[in-house]
């Protein structure tokens, strides 16, 4: 089998030729023996050739391969073993793909191949179960075809896969569905669709026990806050004493309502995907209020609070969702900058969209707590946040109220050095300036 065929072949010629030569010396005709000799060499290479093809062609499974000496044997072994490696290679491959396919078909879990054009190439049973698909029908139509929810074609053609999309089945709306994407390969996409209904049941009822019992807390703090503002008003009349106690019981419940007025905030937001009132906007006249307010709230501390923003550069959305946003970014610049700081807020376009941001010159946040920092609740200094009167929320409503403008929002921050808060709209949220210009007429 590793026989030097190149040096067997060339005796064999070389005995071949001299034996015609031989021939040709006894009969006097050189060139007839020699080519009597070399024709049936090649009459016996083609009579083999012929025997391979045959074979090739109507060969049954591990049908062995004809007989043949020298060259030719070893040829048609070696193209036998190839072709039984690669039936072994082929049985392996095929098993891997039984096994793959048998794993799958046992999740509960949709799982669905895409071509890079996003046409269904394969998906598994509880993709049937929860999409709908049918098999084989749908083989090659496009996801976007047979998924028909705007939210799930916004999010499939934007190809922005980080974040999972959760929206109702196509089939049943008492069920929800997370779909996560992943590109592969020759940008195909891997999709998988989890049944998250009881996670959002369960997130739903955590939402609205918070939202019943801030409206329960409501009432019974404005009343203690009101006698508690009659009592502070006939401070003369009362014991010396009890002044101190007032006030701090007054700034406390002052910081229970701006909680309990944020907690209310956020179930509102989440309650729905969109605003309600998406009208045109005037971001600097509204982002000039805010930096007035925000200047006030300032007083002695003597802050730098500027703006650079365009006059002409509106954009559609819902304007008190927008000013509690952009409010809570320029009031929190101002509370964690030290005196004599500098606060600068942004607003500008270019060709990925609009953006504001809001610049101070602050005490920094660790890179740690940056990836935290929108949760409910989290602080990084609880005890400063405390002093500065902050409820944790403030972010977290900054988030809502983005999501539900189609934004996000960007955090970079060196310690001691300072703070950019930076939210990012797309452009189609840009209002023309006659649309703006009309608003006014």
């Amino acid at each position: 089998m590793n026989r030097n065929w190149h040096g067997v072949l060339l005796r064999h010629l070389l005995l071949l030729i001299g034996a015609c030569l031989i021939l040709g010396l006894l009969t006097g005709h050189y060139g007839l023996c020699l080519a009597v000799g070399l024709g049936g060499y090649l009459a016996n290479t083609l009579r083999h050739l012929l025997r391979l093809q045959h074979w090739l062609r109507h060969q049954q499974p591990d049908e062995p391969p004809p007989e043949g000496n020298g060259l030719w044997g070893d040829v048609f072994d070696n193209i036998y073993n190839l072709q039984r490696k690669d039936s072994r290679a082929r049985a392996r491959l095929q098993g891997v793909i039984d096994r793959v396919q048998e794993s799958t078909a046992a999740l509960r879990d949709a799982v669905i191949m895409l071509d890079s054009d996003g046409n269904l190439e394969w998906w598994n049973p509880a993709a049937d179960t929860l999409l709908g698909l049918k098999t084989p029908q749908d083989g090659g139509q496009p996801i976007t075809n047979l998924v028909r929810h705007p939210r799930f074609k916004e999010y499939f053609e934007a190809e922005q896969y980080a974040e999972p999309l959760e929206m109702p089945s196509p089939l049943n709306d008492r069920l929800r569905l997370q779909f996560m994407v992943t590109r592969y390969g020759n940008n195909e996409h891997l999709m998988v669709v989890r049944d998250v209904t009881r996670i959002h049941q369960l997130e739903q009822m955590r939402k609205d026990f918070i939202a019943n019992v801030s409206h329960e807390l409501r009432t019974p703090l404005t009343v203690i806050t009101g006698y508690l503002e009659t009592l502070l008003d006939n401070a003369g009349h009362l014991n010396p004493r009890w002044l101190r106690a007032l006030q701090q019981m007054q700034q406390q419940g002052s910081r229970m309502q701006t909680l309990l007025n944020d907690l209310l905030l956020l179930a509102k937001l989440e309650a729905t995907d969109y605003p309600s009132d998406s009208y045109p906007v005037d971001v600097r006249a509204m982002l000039q209020s805010i930096v007035n307010d925000a200047t006030a709230l300032s007083g002695e501390r003597h802050h730098q609070v500027t703006l650079e923003a365009p006059s002409d550069l509106w954009m559609k959305g819902s304007e008190p969702e927008l000013r509690s946003a952009f409010s809570n970014l320029v009031f929190n610049g101002v509370k964690y900058t030290p005196d004599n700081g500098r606060v600068h807020v942004r607003w500008w376009q270019d060709e990925t969209g609009l953006h504001l941001s809001v610049q101070d010159s602050g005490i920094g946040i660790e890179p740690k707590h940056i990836s935290r920092l929108t949760e409910r609740f989290y602080r990084v200094d609880s005890s400063r946040s405390s002093s500065t009167g902050g409820t944790g929320l403030g972010l977290a409503i900054v988030k809502h109220v983005l999501l539900r403008h189609k934004g996000s929002l960007d955090i970079t921050s060196i310690p001691g050095k300072g703070s950019t808060f930076t939210c990012h709209f797309p452009q189609a949220l840009r209002v023309p300036s006659t649309a703006a210009d009309s608003t006014f007429a």
